[in-house]
C-alpha cells in the first residue's frame, strides 16, 4: 500500500515538473524586441564578417610594420664543375676552383629612412581603425533592419487578431440571421450578403497569415537565425507610445554618427596615400649586411673528410655597409599617382559633405514623420473608439429590428478600418522612432531598452 502512495506521489511530481518546464519554456520562447537585437548581433553573418576585417585588419599592421623591422635571410648552395677555369700567370696557367665548392650565408636588411615604409605603417593602422568603425556602422544597420523586420511582424498580427474578431462577431451575426432566415424574418440576399463578408475575411485572413511567415522568416534572416527555429514576439512592444516632447538642440549628434565618422577614416586614408605617393621622390636610406662562408674540395667528401681527401680550401667573409636609393626620372609615373591620389580626396570630401546634408535631412524628416506619427494615433484611437461605438450602437438597433443588416455590415467595416489604420500609425511611429534614433546615433540604445 505504501509502495503506490509512493508511486502516485512519484507520477504527481513528474506530472508538475513537466508542466513547470513546459511553462518554462513557453515563456522563454517569447523573443523581446532587445533578445532579438541581442541575438543579431551575435549571429549576423554580415557582423560576423565585419569583425573578420577587423581581425584582418590587425595581420595587415602587423604585415606592413613587418617592412620596418630588420629583413633576415639565409642561404646555401652546392656546386659541382666539371670543368674548372683557370687563369694564366707568365705563361703559367693556375687552376681557380675545385671539383666541388658550397657556401652558406646570411642578409641583413634594416630600413634607415624610407618615407614610404613610415607612411604605410600610418595608414595600416588608420585601415585597422577604419574596420572598427565599419564593423560598428554594419552593427547599426542590422539593428535597424531587425527592429523594422520585429515591427512589421507584430503589425501583421495585430491586423490578424482584428479579422478574428470580427469574424467572430460576422460569424455570430450569420447565426442569428441564418435562424430568421429559417423562420422567415430575413431575406436570403441578407445571407447570402453575411456570406460574402465572412469569405472575404477568411480569404484576407489566409493572406495575412502566410505574409506573417513570411515576415517572421525576413525578421529571422535578419537575426542569423535558422528559418525552421519557433519564435514568439511579445506583442506588448507595439502598444507602448510614449508622449512626444520637443526636440532639443544636440550639438554632439554628428560626432556620434558612425556614418560621418567612416568617411573621415577614409579621408585620412587618402591623405595617407596622397603622402605614401609624394614619398616616392624622397631617397630611401638602408643598412646591409651579408656574411658568407665557401668551402672547397676535390671531392664531395664533406660528411667523410680525413687525411686522404681534405677539404681545399674554406674562409669566410663579411660585409656591413649602407645602401642609397635616390629616384631620378620614372616618366612621371609619380606625379600622376599624386594627381590621382589628391582627386581620389577630393571627391570624398565632397562625399562627406553630401552625407552630413543627407544625414541632416534624414534627422528633420524623422522629426516631422514622428510628430505626424504620434498625431495620426491620438486621432485613429479617438476614431477607433467612435467607431467601436457607433458599431455597438448599430448592432443594439438592428438586434432591435431599428437598423437595416447593411447599416450593420457597414459599421462593421468602418470599424475594421478604423482598427487597421490604428495599428498602421503605430508602426509608423515605431519606425519613425528608429529612424530618429539612427540618424541621431543612438541607435544602439534600442538594444539596452
Amino acid at each position: 500500500m505504501n509502495i503506490v502512495k509512493m508511486n502516485i506521489r512519484l507520477i504527481i511530481a513528474m506530472v508538475f515538473v513537466g508542466l513547470w518546464s513546459a511553462n518554462t519554456a513557453s515563456a522563454q520562447e517569447v523573443l523581446t524586441l532587445n533578445d532579438a537585437l541581442q541575438y543579431a548581433l551575435k549571429n549576423n553573418e554580415s557582423v560576423k564578417k565585419a569583425y573578420l576585417d577587423i581581425e584582418g585588419g590587425k595581420h595587415q599592421v602587423a604585415e606592413v610594420r613587418a617592412g620596418a623591422l630588420p629583413q633576415v635571410e639565409g642561404s646555401a648552395g652546392l656546386n659541382y664543375n666539371p670543368i674548372i677555369g683557370k687563369l694564366v700567370f707568365a705563361g703559367q696557367s693556375v687552376t681557380i676552383g675545385q671539383p666541388w665548392d658550397s657556401q652558406f650565408g646570411a642578409q641583413l636588411n634594416q630600413q634607415v629612412f624610407n618615407q614610404q615604409v613610415f607612411t604605410g605603417l600610418k595608414a595600416a593602422q588608420a585601415t585597422s581603425d577604419y574596420y572598427v568603425l565599419a564593423a560598428n556602422m554594419t552593427e547599426e544597420q542590422v539593428i535597424e533592419t531587425v527592429a523594422s523586420n520585429y515591427y512589421q511582424v507584430l503589425v501583421n498580427k495585430e491586423q490578424l487578431s482584428v479579422i478574428d474578431t470580427n469574424l467572430k462577431n460576422i460569424r455570430i451575426i450569420n447565426d442569428v440571421v441564418a435562424n430568421q432566415y429559417q423562420n422567415g424574418l430575413a431575406k436570403k440576399i441578407d445571407v447570402d450578403r453575411i456570406k460574402v463578408n465572412i469569405t472575404n475575411l477568411e480569404t484576407q485572413r489566409e493572406e495575412l497569415v502566410n505574409g506573417i511567415v513570411l515576415l517572421e522568416n525576413r525578421l529571422k534572416f535578419s537575426m542569423g537565425m535558422p528559418i525552421e527555429a519557433p519564435i514568439t514576439l511579445a506583442e506588448e512592444e507595439l502598444k507602448e507610445v510614449p508622449a512626444l516632447t520637443d526636440f532639443d538642440e544636440d550639438d554632439g549628434r554628428l560626432d556620434r554618427l558612425v556614418e560621418l565618422q567612416v568617411l573621415n577614416k577614409q579621408l585620412e586614408l587618402l591623405d595617407l596615400q596622397y603622402k605614401a605617393n609624394k614619398a616616392e621622390y624622397y631617397p630611401s636610406l638602408s643598412l646591409i649586411s651579408n656574411y658568407s662562408y665557401t668551402a672547397m674540395a676535390s671531392k664531395f667528401n664533406y660528411l667523410y673528410r680525413n687525411s686522404e681527401n681534405p677539404v681545399a680550401a674554406k674562409f669566410g667573409s663579411m660585409l656591413v655597409g649602407l645602401s642609397l636609393r635616390v629616384p631620378i626620372f620614372n616618366g612621371f609615373a609619380t606625379r600622376a599617382r599624386i594627381g590621382k591620389a589628391k582627386v581620389d580626396y577630393l571627391k570624398a570630401e565632397q562625399d562627406l559633405y553630401n552625407m552630413r546634408q543627407s544625414l541632416d535631412l534624414a534627422n528633420e524628416n524623422a522629426k516631422i514623420q514622428l510628430k505626424n506619427a504620434v498625431n495620426t494615433i491620438h486621432s485613429q484611437r479617438q476614431n477607433m473608439q467612435l467607431a467601436q461605438e457607433v458599431y455597438e450602437s448599430t448592432q443594439n438597433n438592428y438586434n432591435n429590428g431599428l437598423a437595416a443588416l447593411t447599416d450593420l455590415l457597414d459599421t462593421e467595416n468602418a470599424l475594421t478600418q478604423a482598427q487597421n489604420s490604428y495599428t498602421q500609425a503605430l508602426l509608423n511611429y515605431k519606425i519613425a522612432e528608429i529612424q530618429l534614433k539612427k540618424s541621431n546615433g543612438q541607435i544602439k540604445t534600442l538594444v539596452n531598452e
